[in-house]
């Protein structure tokens, strides 16, 4: 079986006093100013809300309302949530839950119901067509019946819309070399798992984040899965209104931005700005027990050419994850695996 990070919340939560452990190691502590760190956490998706709200996903407890002053209020009971969005009316969000089972659910007025299971459909469908694997973790709503959803496990982009589930896209495998994960290990005295790697490897594209950009097109990012290997995360644009596609041979899709490492969310700003968040610059696989060095957001020019010219904007985060643009503020979610830590702050 291959390799592959799975977002599933409950072995995270697990996980977390781990983390906590190795993160405290790793990098210096940022300027970013805490908004909120009333949450049950682990925390992932954040989201613009109606009057300058943020929606915050918290897994420990559901699809959460931050307001301006810095309280929090809970939408509705819905614990395992990865990502909640607006659904194109005052009252009503998307839900997406990856907790053993990838289901959508919309939220109205604090009342929700289930409109699709998403596993049921990847064992069904299979867009990538590497063995039934569903775990989703991000949505980009398209109003009150359509939504985008990335798929991390399944490796593809689905849409709801109108009550029936299709897919959008999927991602290839990806060829990455694996001396830098060997190097970071501490090889030939590391981990015989990592040491006795290949020189290269296959890894999974891990589709964490799906966005629409100023130009209409849909945007998928990469996590890179084992040996997630630092430098090999991107960014593709698919066309508008494509479906069923494979990423890699079609040219509905191509890669716009390369050489970030655990990419776990993408936002466009007002002024068309691509934000993209690495979880860390020393890659995932160094929060489980390596030395990581802090996550990153970057800005991005969207419309700089063939490939995206970029620069940091925030570095040194303790995991962020989550990245919500309001006017000209920036506001992320981070440390959002350490309990009792989670947070949400503003990095400008």
């Amino acid at each position: 079986m291959r390799h592959r990070l799975r977002w599933a919340i409950a072995p995270l939560v697990a996980m977390a006093a781990l983390l906590a452990l190795s993160a405290s190691a790793g990098a210096r502590p940022s300027a970013a100013v805490t908004v909120s760190d009333d949450f049950a956490g682990p925390l992932f998706g954040v989201n613009n809300g109606p009057g300058h709200q943020l929606l915050v996903a918290d897994a420990g407890a559901g699809p959460t309302r931050l307001l301006p002053n810095g309280t929090t209020r809970l939408i509705t009971r819905l614990p395992g949530v990865s990502d909640v969005d607006r659904a194109g009316r005052p009252n009503a969000v998307w839900a997406l839950v990856s907790d053993r089972r990838g289901e959508l659910y919309k939220v109205i007025g604090g009342h929700k119901t289930k409109v699709a299971d998403l596993t049921a459909f990847e064992n069904r469908v299979d867009p990538a067509n590497d063995g039934p694997e569903s775990n989703p973790f991000d949505l980009h709503s398209l109003g009150f019946r359509r939504t985008l959803i990335s798929d991390a496990a399944g490796n593809s982009v689905l849409i709801f819309d109108h009550g029936k589930l299709d897919w959008v896209a999927s991602l290839p495998q990806h060829r990455v070399p694996t001396q830098p994960v060997k190097d970071a290990a501490g090889c030939p005295g590391g981990p015989p798992e990592i040491c006795n790697l290949p020189r290269f490897f296959e890894a999974d594209p891990v589709a964490t984040s799906v966005a629409i950009g100023p130009d209409g097109a849909i945007y998928v990012t990469e996590l890179t899965g084992f040996p997630a290997t630092p430098g090999t995360s991107r960014i593709w644009r698919i066309e508008r209104g494509a479906r069923h596609v494979a990423c890699g041979h079609s040219s509905k899709c191509k890669i716009v931005a390369r050489g970030f490492t655990s990419i776990v969310d993408l936002k466009f700003g007002p002024d068309g700005s691509a934000y993209v968040v690495e979880l860390d610059e020393a890659s995932w696989l160094a929060l489980e027990g390596g030395t990581p060095k802090g996550g990153t957001i970057n800005r991005c020019n969207s419309g700089s050419g063939p490939l995206w010219s970029c620069h940091k904007l925030a570095r040194n985060l303790t995991m962020p994850i989550g990245v919500a643009i309001d006017g000209d503020k920036v506001f992320a979610a981070t440390h959002v695996l350490i309990p009792g830590q989670a947070r949400v702050v503003r990095v400008r």
